[in-house]
C-alpha cells in the first residue's frame, strides 16, 4: 500500500500561470477527497490569507478518505516553538495533519539560515516535538535531501534522525531541485533505510524531466507515500504527476494506492482540476491526454481494430479515457470505417463501398493539401462524409450575407451591423443584427433567423478556435484556417 500526498493546493499553485480562488480549493480538495486520496496539502497558512481562508471553510467540510494538511516550516532560530508564528499558524487551522520542511543540505543551512549544523538539528527536532505534543500527525519534509545527501551524507542523514526523534510519522525525502537521476534513488535510499525505521516518502520536481521516473524508483526501493500534484502542476517544470503516478502503480505494478472503482475518475479530475486552475488541458499528457490514445496512422488503425492491444499499453476506459481515431492524409480505409461508425453510417451496407472509400480518402488528402485540418474538427468531418455519399441533410441554404464595420469618429467604437438571407424548408428569412465585431454580428444575424426553425441553437455557444496562417509570405492576404470549438452544454 502507497499513500498518496496531494499538494496540489500548496506545491500546485506556485506554478506559472496556475490560480485558485480559497473557493476554488475547496472544489478541488473535496474532488480530491473522492477520488481516494490519503492526503490534501491545503497550503501555507502562515504565508497569505487566500490559505487561512481555506482552512477556516475546510473545517466545516466532512472528508471520506483524505487528511487535511497544513504545510509550515521548522522554527525559526531564535523562537521557542510555542512561539513561533510560523508554527502557531499550523496550530490554529485544526489541521490534523502538519507537513513540516526542514533543511537537510548543508549549504542551505549555513548560507540561507544562517546557522549552525546542530542549531538546525535541534530546530527540526522541536518543531516537530512540540507538534506531536499537542496532537497532531507530523510529516517531514527533507528539503533539498538528496542534493543534501551529495554534499554531506552524515549530516543529511542527521536531519532524518532529528525528525525520528521528535516523532514525525513519516519523512519525505525531497528531490527540491529536480536534478536527481533515478538509478541515484535506490543507493541512497538503502542507507537511509539502515539508520530510520519510520515510514519513508518521495517528493520530486520534474526539473529534469524525471519526477513520475524518481518516485516510482523511490517505491521500488521502500517508499510507502508519495507527494505530487494533479496535472504536475508546481513551480519551474512543476511537480510529480499524480495522473502517471497512480495508473502507474495500479496497473503497472498492482500497488494500491486508490480504491479500484476510484481510477476511472482519473481523466474526469484531470480536467476538472485543470478549468478551476484556468490552464488549458495539455493533451499530450500520458493515460488521461486527449491524445493519449489517438490513432492517426492507417496501419496503426488497422492494427487498433482489430486487437487494441498492438497499439495501446492499456485499455484507455481503465483511467476513464477513450480511443480516438483520427483522420488525416494518413489516413487508410481503417480510418474512414471507424469514423463512419461513430457518426452512425455502416459502410459495410453501402453500394460499392470499396470504391466510395477510396474517392473519400483522395477528397480528404487533397483537402488537408489545400490546408483543410480534418483531426481536429469531426463536426467538419461528418458533414463531408455525408455529403459525398449523399447523405447529408441540409437544414438551410445561406442565400447571401452583408456585413459593414464603421467607426463614426476618432473616439468612437467600432460598430458592426450585418445582414443575413437564408432559405429553410423552402421558406425565406431575411434578418438583421449589430454586434460586437463582423463575427459577433453575422452570429447574431444568423441566429435571429434560424431560430424560428431551430429553437435548440439557443443553447449552442462557442468555447474556443484557432487561427492558423497558412502563406505565411503572405501576409495579410494569406489564407487562414479557423478550428471553431461549440457546445450545447453538454456535449464539446
Amino acid at each position: 500500500m502507497v499513500k498518496i500526498f496531494d499538494t496540489t493546493l500548496r506545491d500546485g499553485s506556485q506554478g506559472e500561470g496556475v490560480t485558485f480562488s480559497s473557493e476554488d480549493k475547496i472544489k478541488v480538495a473535496k474532488a480530491l477527497d473522492e477520488f481516494g486520496v490519503h492526503y490534501i496539502e491545503g497550503g501555507w497558512p502562515g504565508s497569505n490569507p487566500k490559505d487561512i481562508a481555506f482552512f477556516k471553510k475546510i473545517k466545516h467540510i466532512p472528508l471520506k478518505n483524505a487528511k487535511i494538511t497544513a504545510f509550515g516550516s521548522t522554527r525559526r532560530m531564535k523562537n521557542k516553538p510555542d512561539e513561533d508564528e510560523n508554527l502557531q499558524a499550523l496550530v490554529k487551522t485544526k489541521a490534523p495533519v502538519a507537513a513540516i520542511v526542514g533543511k537537510s543540505w548543508d549549504l542551505h543551512v549555513t548560507d540561507i539560515l544562517h546557522a549552525t549544523l546542530n542549531e538546525n538539528l535541534l530546530m527540526i527536532e522541536d518543531s516537530i516535538a512540540y507538534l506531536k505534543s499537542i496532537g497532531r500527525e507530523v510529516i517531514f519534509d527533507a528539503e533539498h535531501f538528496f542534493d543534501g545527501y551529495k554534499s554531506n551524507p552524515l549530516y543529511a542523514l542527521q536531519t532524518l534522525e532529528a525528525a525520528q526523534k521528535g516523532g514525525a510519522e513519516t519523512i519525505v525525502l525531497c528531490d527540491t531541485n529536480g536534478g536527481t537521476l533515478p538509478h541515484e534513488i535506490g543507493p541512497v535510499m538503502n542507507k537511509v533505510k539502515k539508520r530510520i525505521n519510520i515510514p519513508l516518502g518521495i517528493h520530486a520536481h520534474n526539473d529534469s524531466g524525471l519526477a513520475v521516473a524518481v518516485s516510482i524508483e523511490a517505491v521500488n526501493h521502500g517508499a510507502v507515500h508519495v507527494q505530487g500534484t494533479i496535472n504536475g502542476y508546481g513551480e519551474r517544470c512543476g511537480n510529480a504527476d499524480l495522473c502517471s503516478i497512480i495508473p502507474v502503480l495500479k496497473l503497472k505494478m498492482g500497488i494500491e494506492c486508490i480504491p479500484d472503482s476510484n481510477l476511472k475518475k482519473l481523466s474526469e479530475i484531470s480536467r476538472y482540476v485543470s478549468e478551476l486552475a484556468n490552464m488549458v488541458h495539455n493533451t499530450k499528457m500520458p493515460f488521461i491526454g486527449e491524445s493519449a490514445f489517438a490513432h492517426k496512422g492507417g496501419i496503426h488503425v488497422d492494427a487498433v481494430m482489430k486487437n487494441p492491444k498492438t497499439y495501446e499499453h492499456i485499455d484507455p476506459e481503465l483511467v476513464g479515457n477513450i480511443r480516438r481515431i483520427l483522420v488525416s492524409d494518413l489516413s487508410g480505409k481503417s480510418n474512414i470505417y471507424y469514423k463512419a461508425s461513430e457518426f452512425g453510417i455502416d459502410f459495410s451496407q453501402l453500394e460499392d463501398h470499396s470504391k466510395k472509400t477510396k474517392e473519400i480518402l483522395k477528397k480528404l488528402k487533397e483537402l488537408e493539401d489545400a490546408g483543410y485540418q480534418f483531426e481536429g474538427a469531426e463536426g467538419s468531418f461528418d458533414i463531408l462524409l455525408k455529403k459525398l455519399i449523399k447523405q447529408f441533410n441540409d437544414y438551410f441554404s445561406l442565400e447571401g450575407f452583408r456585413v459593414i464595420t464603421e467607426r463614426r469618429g476618432p473616439h468612437q467604437n467600432v460598430l458592426s451591423e450585418a445582414t443575413i438571407k437564408v432559405t429553410v424548408d423552402g421558406e425565406k428569412e431575411l434578418t438583421a443584427s449589430e454586434g460586437v465585431g463582423p463575427v459577433n454580428a453575422l452570429d447574431k444575424a444568423l441566429r435571429k433567423a434560424l431560430l424560428r426553425f431551430y429553437p435548440t441553437l439557443s443553447e449552442m455557444k462557442l468555447v474556443d478556435y484557432k487561427v492558423r496562417i497558412l502563406e505565411t509570405n503572405k501576409a495579410t492576404e494569406a489564407n487562414t484556417r479557423v478550428l471553431i470549438q461549440s457546445s450545447d452544454g453538454t456535449d464539446v
